[in-house]
């Protein structure tokens, strides 16, 4: 045999020569035990590979080995680990040439017992390393259908240096017990591996949990949902209430899957949380955060977003859509929905890609609606009947369960496609922003502290009389008016006067100085839409504030002018507690309007 024996005693050398026989089969299987023990027991494979290629060459009396391995994608063997004077860890060899090569193809071991007078030898490793290969064993690591690879050994040491056939039988035994023991090292490390991956996934859907906010109170304006697919979703929500009453929030989706995307995910929401502290308005804050996301490369991954303040005070919503599914603005009174198309592109594909002035940014009253912000997870999911829901689907929900409160309607929303004992396609997160501060005609308003609310009320707005809130003034007025299907026309002149009369509240009243507010009350009385202007300054001498004879030509005096040329009435009259001044303006409505 080529492998080195034990120095033998006279008293060894005198026994049967079965019993030399079984000696060797003891030594055998106490290699292979101790090969498989190592692989077992330790997590470090290049380590005990070595070991295993060391016990091989020494039980062989061979002077080096090496261990070559089929890489992922079939085309080469590498080099893993090597036992001898040269280490060629690392090398990498096609895998349909050579020795070693062809025994891997064929299944079969491959004895060169004198490299010289062979003519698939090639001696490029040995130019290279200077290493002197003289005979040489391949035996592949086969289990099974599949060769993992093979075990080559080097040169024989003692005699004439060369190997034989009862080498090769030897090797190809070892090799047997090496596949075996590598395949049971890459499935205990896979399994491992995919437990820890498990924990890992686990801790950042915790993570992801806790970023997300806490259930809202029923009468809180704004809730939110969110159902991942699998354990980590690439959706988010955010709901952020300010200390002067305004209220940020958020839906997103992060473009990918797994780790990489929950990472993203939890970058634009610590993001968005810390910027929208000083934030003026969404288009600002979302441009903010696309510029951070873009100073980091995530692989090409972007975050389709709405962003939006809510005041609800006014029911003022300015929101600004990224990339992301059109918003549903739904209007409790007419059952009719708006939707709010993307007009800016995803966060994280190009820095400073929305200009100086910012993302655009929309504004609207709710006036007593509801605005829906979700992703695709909803309108792509599954329902009962087997179909994708789709936008239609969607509106349909919301119709079905717009009596609900807010909180209970979004799970019966969800639950209409969260199938029982089946996972969604996609990551599913819905929020509602609604409007509870100012009802719609028919229901009973909420009662300010210090104002009577007539009936047939439509909507109140309170807002800072400032010159830049002048353009909410007239947005109001002109949603009221479109309640009552007015023409444009109409609603064009009751624009002009309502403006008007707060222009004047902001420069006479208030002097200029922004520190007051402006509360504007729109009802319907019969056919006349009254609107009634509050301040909360001075009370003014109404017999003051007269419209001037036109053929006077002097300044001041043409706002009133304008304002009781368009409406069939203008007047002040006596406030509630609590209120400086009231003017009431009365307009009545086209006949074909009742």
């Amino acid at each position: 045999m080529a492998r080195q024996a034990p120095k033998q005693t006279a008293a060894e050398k005198a026994l049967p020569p079965d019993v030399h026989a079984g000696r060797e089969v003891r030594d055998h299987l106490g290699l292979l035990a101790e090969m498989t023990r190592e692989f077992t027991a330790s997590s470090d494979y290049k380590t005990v590979a070595h070991s295993a290629l060391a016990r091989i060459s020494n039980y062989m009396g061979a002077e080096a080995a090496s261990l070559f391995l089929v890489s992922d994608t079939g085309e080469a063997l590498v080099c893993s680990a090597c036992y001898g004077p040269v280490d060629i860890t690392g090398l990498n060899i096609s895998a349909n040439t050579g020795v070693v090569g062809a025994a891997v193809a064929a299944r079969e071991g491959a004895l060169v017992r004198d490299v010289s007078e062979n003519v698939d030898f090639g001696a490029a490793v040995d130019a290279k390393t200077g290493f002197k290969t003289r005979s040489l064993l391949v035996a592949p690591l086969v289990l099974g259908t599949d060769c993992l690879g093979a075990i080559e050994v080097i040169n024989r040491i003692g005699g004439d240096g060369l190997f034989d056939s009862e080498d090769l039988l030897l090797l190809e035994t070892l090799a047997g017990a090496a596949a075996l023991a590598i395949s049971n090292f890459r499935l205990t490390h896979k399994i491992v591996q995919q437990e820890r991956n498990q924990h890992e996934l686990e801790l950042a859907a915790e993570i992801q949990r806790d970023l997300l906010p806490q259930p809202s109170s029923r009468d809180f304006p704004i809730h939110g949902i969110n159902i991942p697919a699998r354990s980590v979703s690439g959706d988010f929500f955010d709901i952020m209430p300010m200390p002067d009453g305004r209220i940020w929030f958020n839906v997103a989706d992060v473009s990918g899957k797994g780790m990489n995307a929950a990472l993203l995910m939890a970058k634009t929401s610590s993001l968005f949380r810390c910027l929208a502290k000083s934030a003026e308005d969404p288009g600002q804050l979302l441009n903010a955060i696309n510029n951070e996301l873009c100073e980091t490369n995530f692989h090409g991954m972007f975050v389709t977003m709405v962003g939006g303040i809510f005041h609800p005070g006014t029911g003022l919503l300015q929101i600004t859509n990224a990339g992301h599914e059109p918003p549903l603005h739904f209007d409790l009174r007419t059952e009719r929905f708006i939707a709010i198309p993307a007009d800016a592109p995803p966060l994280g594909i190009a820095q400073d890609i929305a200009g100086p002035d910012g993302f655009p940014v929309t504004e609207l009253f709710l006036a007593g609606g509801m605005l829906y912000v979700f992703t695709d997870g909803l309108t792509e999911a599954t329902t009962f009947g087997g179909g994708m829901l789709g936008i239609d689907g969607v509106r349909a929900l919301i119709r079905d369960h717009a009596e609900e409160s807010p909180d209970l309607r979004l799970k019966s929303i969800a639950g209409a496609v969260k199938l029982p004992g089946q996972s969604l396609r996609d990551d599913l997160t819905l929020l509602v922003v609604e409007d509870m501060g100012i009802a719609p005609i028919g229901a009973k308003p909420p009662i300010d502290a210090q104002l009577s609310v007539e009936d047939g009320q439509i909507m109140r707005v309170r807002i800072p009389a400032r010159p830049d809130r002048l353009k909410l003034i007239r947005s109001a007025t002109e949603q009221a008016a479109k309640y009552c299907e007015a023409p444009e026309s109409w609603i064009f002149d009751l624009k002009m006067a309502v403006d008007e009369a707060c222009q004047n509240i902001i420069r006479h009243a208030y002097g200029n100085k922004g520190d007051g507010d402006i509360m504007i009350d729109y009802s319907r009385e019969r056919d006349a839409l009254v609107v009634d202007i509050m301040d909360f300054a001075d009370a003014v001498d109404p017999e003051t504030v007269k419209s001037r004879n036109l053929s006077e030509v002097r300044p001041g005096g043409l706002g009133v002018h304008l304002i009781k040329s368009v409406c069939d009435d203008a007047r002040f009259v006596p406030p509630p507690p609590g209120v400086g001044n009231l003017f009431k303006l009365t307009k009545s409505l086209p006949n074909k309007v009742s």
